[in-house]
């Protein structure tokens, strides 16, 4: 019946259908469609003296000598992580010293992989100080179980508080241990993270891996200047009326240069920001723009679908018992998907996750109930 009825449709009928088929589309992927073809980097021409300094000390820069020191800064070092010199993708898991389900949640699914096409990877959790003796004690217990975990203490500038001073031990630690790793991908223990689709995308790049910050970049980003805030941005620090674009903090991927570049550019930035923003803003101190994707989701929680996962790098806001069935599910369905159900649990996933916003529909569901 469906099918006469469509066969019966007269001209201004069949454009109104398109029309709407289109709009859908265009609501739907326009915008990842545009920033994907809008934020692609340039060649860089370095003008500026001090983004030349910044590229020459990273480039000269060597930690391995300065390892038995280093050490000292990591409760829980870690220096044998990294063994494996043909390393093609670290990924460091920002975790808080408490969450140990979560980590586990992590251990049993996406972490779980050591190869991506045949190369080399490795995920270990990086964690900050601790509060008790007996917080540390069981976090080496943990360490000594399952030998992927590093600790960072404090460091004693004050102008690098909570998150972003974490980010600069990670970025210490991976240049003094982890040296070998082309890429390193920063991200959290409530993020779903597709390993071998990034895996798959990096080893698919057709310019050399240098100058890669990836990840979903955050434009035109007001700095707080509200002087109550704990965030505050004074003028006198940054007079611009917009942040640096960065990639949003959930997941993104730096080449190994680039963590030389951001961790040297790091000694003269002293504005009090969110960790994303200040890796930003060094990245725009070192000549490296990002590059952005929409597959990583940024902070949205993607609702759940196999071949929509199978396609995205990350979705937020994931908990432990989360991660455990969306793994079990694609373990369940196995198989590439091929390009009608990529396509359908793009659509599917996209507008679950666009109606999941509105206050009368929540699809949030279980999970495996689309796919």
């Amino acid at each position: 019946m469906l099918q006469c009825s469509l066969y019966k449709l007269r001209t201004h009928q069949w454009c109104f259908l398109l029309f709407n088929v289109l709009l859908f589309h265009a609501l739907l992927f326009g915008a990842d469609f545009v920033e994907e073809y809008l934020l692609q980097p340039t060649p860089g021409v370095y003008t500026d003296g001090m983004v030349v300094e910044v590229r020459e000390k990273a480039r000269k820069l060597d930690l391995s000598n300065a390892r038995e020191n280093i050490s000292q800064a990591y409760p829980i070092t870690n220096p044998d992580a990294c063994r494996n010199s043909d390393l093609f993708l670290l990924t460091l898991v920002f975790s808080s010293t408490a969450n140990i389900t979560q980590r586990d949640a992590v251990r049993r699914t996406w972490a779980n992989q050591t190869l991506i096409q045949g190369f080399p990877v490795r995920t270990l959790f990086f964690l900050g100080s601790t509060e008790t003796s007996a917080a540390q004690k069981a976090l080496m217990i943990e360490s000594d179980l399952h030998g992927d975990m590093v600790q960072g203490h404090a460091v004693t500038d004050s102008s690098l508080r909570g998150p972003t001073e974490r980010t600069v031990l990670a970025l210490r630690w991976v240049i003094a241990f982890c040296p070998v790793a082309r890429f390193v991908l920063l991200t959290k223990d409530s993020v779903f993270v597709n390993l071998p689709a990034i895996g798959g995308y990096l080893l698919g790049l057709h310019r050399h891996p240098e100058d890669l910050y990836l990840g979903r970049v955050i434009q035109r980003d007001s700095p707080d200047r509200d002087s109550n805030s704990p965030g505050y941005l004074p003028p006198a620090l940054y007079p611009n009326k917009y942040l640096p674009e960065y990639c949003d903090g959930t997941a993104y991927v730096l080449s190994q240069d680039v963590v030389r570049k951001v961790y040297v550019a790091s000694a003269a930035v002293r504005a009090p920001v969110p960790a994303d923003v200040f890796v930003g803003i060094c990245a725009q101190k070192s000549g490296v723009a990002p590059t952005h994707s929409a597959r990583f989701s940024g902070e949205k929680h993607i609702h759940y679908n196999a071949c929509c996962y199978r396609y995205l790098f990350s979705s937020a806001g994931m908990e432990s018992h989360e991660l455990d069935e969306v793994w079990a599910d694609l373990g369940q369905k196995g198989g590439i998907c091929s390009l009608i159900q990529t396509y359908k649990g793009l659509v599917t996933c996209k507008a679950l996750t666009y109606l999941d916003k509105l206050p009368f529909f929540n699809s949030k569901g279980r999970v495996g109930s689309h796919g």
